[in-house]
């Protein structure tokens, strides 16, 4: 009998040191309260830019992204744009004439200056463009200026061919090297590359600002999708944007990884208007 109850007791402790629901995200407001899909849909929906701030290596972030993608189209057809930062500006062409049927899916990938991730990761949001016939814009400097901005300094994109400048946003660029995201860039380098290391990071912020907002109006709704550091505290893009057009409805969402899911982390309140949370362990695309 009393082996009995031992194993009973044993059986229950083993039970209870187990979590019954292993769950692969949570989605939480601005201020850390649990929320849901449904109302981040609803949110989203009533915007005029979504920017959706992924990990790139993070599957729950690229699923999500298409499930969106998939649930806006439903509400504003034709009216749905679609961007992101993994392409560069002077791809555009080549990206026009693959959603047009123009050229082969391996001309695409020969020509076009692809992530090592975009089979994985991205490859559905352009077949979903494709396939409904909606705009992808590239809308990230291309990488060489970034990296010249870097190098030389952002002055150096002055003596660019005129036909370089379009694929960048208007010169001079705005700059505030006092704003989070460019301050944390430098403060966390050391001092390494100067203000050229965060200038490098806003000059693709401007660029994609400007490419968003060069593809607005007429009832149109932009989902664009980037690293979410490059969102992040409603700076960043959105800061540029608003630069551009302080009336624009900017909608964000921002992902971080935690060791558990019931509360969000204090470093990440108001870090978006969403914030997905994944766990650590997840495993990663890439």
């Amino acid at each position: 009998m009393k082996s009995s109850i031992l194993n009973i007791f044993l059986i229950a402790i083993l039970v209870f040191s187990f979590k019954g629901d292993k769950k692969a995200y949570q989605l939480f407001d601005s201020k850390g309260k649990e929320t849901t899909y449904e109302k981040m849909l609803n949110d989203a929906k009533q915007a005029d830019v979504v920017l959706f701030g992924e990990m790139h290596d993070n599957p729950i972030c690229h699923w999500l992204q298409l499930e969106l993608t998939k649930d806006l189209y439903q509400i504003k057809k034709e009216k749905l744009v679609l961007g992101a930062e993994m392409f560069e500006a002077d791809d555009q062409i080549a990206i026009n004439e693959y959603l047009a049927g123009k050229i082969s899916e391996k001309t695409f990938k020969d020509e076009v200056k692809l992530w090592p991730n975009y089979k994985t990761d991205y490859k559905p949001l352009i077949d979903f463009a494709k396939n409904n016939k909606l705009n992808f814009i590239a809308a990230n400097i291309p990488r060489r200026y970034a990296n010249l901005v870097y190098n030389k300094g952002i002055e150096k994109l002055d003596s660019l061919d005129s036909e370089a400048k379009k694929w960048i946003c208007p010169l001079p660029m705005k700059y505030d090297g006092t704003i989070k995201c460019y301050k944390d860039i430098f403060e966390s380098a050391g001092g390494h590359g100067g203000e050229n290391l965060p200038k490098s990071q806003a000059v693709k912020d401007a660029t994609m600002a400007y490419f968003i907002s060069k593809n607005l109006g007429n009832g149109k709704l932009f989902v664009h999708y980037n690293g979410t550091y490059h969102s992040n505290n409603h700076q960043g893009i959105e800061w540029y944007l608003k630069d551009i057009n302080k009336n624009l409805k900017v909608f964000t969402i921002a992902s971080a990884e935690q060791a558990a899911l019931d509360t969000l982390a204090k470093e990440s309140i108001d870090l978006a208007d969403y914030i997905i949370i994944t766990p650590e362990s997840l495993t990663k695309t890439h």
